[in-house]
C-alpha cells in the first residue's frame, strides 16, 4: 500500500516537473520525490505490508 503512495507521489511530482507548473515550495518536486523515498524505505523496512513477523513461518 505505501509503494503505491509513493508511486502515485512520484507521478505527480514528474507531471510538476515536466509541465513547470508553479508551485509552493512545500508541493515542489523534489519535496515530492523526498516525501515518495521516504514512503519507500517505510514500504522496505515491512510497514504496513499486511503480515506480522511473528508466526509467519511453518510451523513444525
Amino acid at each position: 500500500m505505501l509503494a503505491f503512495v509513493a508511486a502515485a507521489l512520484f507521478v505527480i511530482a514528474f507531471v510538476i516537473r515536466v509541465t513547470e507548473t508553479s508551485t509552493e515550495v512545500i508541493f515542489s518536486p523534489t519535496s515530492l520525490m523526498l516525501v515518495g523515498l521516504a514512503f519507500l524505505a517505510v514500504h522496505s523496512a515491512g510497514v504496513g505490508s499486511g503480515r506480522s513477523s511473528r508466526g509467519s513461518g511453518r510451523r513444525r
